[in-house]
């Protein structure tokens, strides 16, 4: 089993940037894809993005191409996402996740909770106006 500890999160104006960081331990991190997803008060937890377990494909939900970026790092177990030009509405808990497929061959916008097996505790990202 997969143990995730998300980092990073914090406080920050709109239009800054946060940078989070998922270390993996226990696994073999470089077969899996990793996600990254979101909870905000009183809804569900939502995709932002994937990356694929080579690290040569990624899929953002559309509400935040552009501004953010997922990327990985096989060597040192960990998977990052730059948040740039944050907005309010991006305030949520943040939470890291591997796939439950090893090799998963496409990722895609349309991944969901289920697609996922391994989760880390979260961290908090606030965006004030």
């Amino acid at each position: 089993q997969v143990q995730l500890v998300e980092s990073g999160g914090g406080l920050v104006q709109a239009g800054g940037s946060l940078r989070l960081s998922c270390a993996a331990s226990g696994g073999t991190f470089s077969n899996y894809a990793m996600g990254w997803f979101r909870q905000a008060p009183g809804k569900e937890r939502e995709f932002v993005a994937a990356i694929k377990w080579s690290g040569g494909s990624t899929s953002y939900t559309f509400s935040v191409k552009g501004r953010f970026t997922i990327s990985r790092d096989n060597a040192k177990n960990t998977v990052y996402l730059q948040m740039n030009s944050l907005k309010p509405e991006d305030t949520a808990v943040y939470y890291c996740a591997v796939d439950r497929l090893r090799y998963r061959a496409v990722i895609t916008t349309t991944m969901v909770t289920s697609d996922f097996d391994s989760w880390g505790q979260g961290t908090q990202v606030t965006v004030s106006s």
